[in-house]
């Protein structure tokens, strides 16, 4: 494998995004970030030959950038079944769902949620594309989620004792 190739540097890019995403507490840069980075990802994907995980990602980018705007239920669900269809029409195996799953998951997550709930389901997602990328070879993208894992639960932790401590100052 070459760790230097253009497909695993533009991996190396999305690494980057990504973990300056899970790095806010607030959801908007998040959502944000998180736009960026699936755009980089869908031409990562694309140059790996994943072409699932490239349509996932580029349906990730533009839910990204949507919820931003508007929590509108009517638009996940749209972004749900653009997610599926894109599975039904490229997934060759069972493990080509990985990345159609992780971003439905999330997708249920930043247009029905916000903070701590919203980011515990974005973990779960992670742990979907994380196996995707493994099976893919990705280095820029394993190397990203299993990050974004210790990173986004970092930031919930230090939400949930910003949380507490609000909470006992309260008279």
């Amino acid at each position: 494998m070459d760790f230097y190739s253009l497909p695993q540097c533009v991996g190396y890019i999305a690494f980057v995004l990504g973990v300056i995403a899970f790095l806010q507490k607030k959801d908007r840069p998040l959502k944000f970030f998180v736009g960026l980075e699936s755009l980089v990802y869908t031409v990562h994907f694309t140059l790996l030959g994943n072409a699932t995980a490239a349509a996932s990602a580029l349906i990730t980018s533009l839910r990204s950038f949507l919820a931003i705007k508007t929590s509108s239920t009517l638009v996940a669900v749209v972004v749900v079944i653009a997610n599926i269809a894109a599975g039904l029409v490229l997934t060759k195996g069972v493990l080509g769902w990985l990345p159609v799953i992780g971003s439905c998951v999330s997708t249920y997550a930043v247009f029905t949620m916000k903070g701590i709930p919203m980011r515990l389901m974005i973990l779960s997602s992670t742990f979907c594309w994380l196996a995707n990328n493994i099976l893919s070879g990705s280095i820029g993208g394993t190397l990203l989620e299993a990050i974004i894992a210790v990173v986004n639960t970092s930031t919930i932790l230090r939400m949930c004792r910003s949380t507490a401590r609000q909470a006992a100052a309260r008279p």
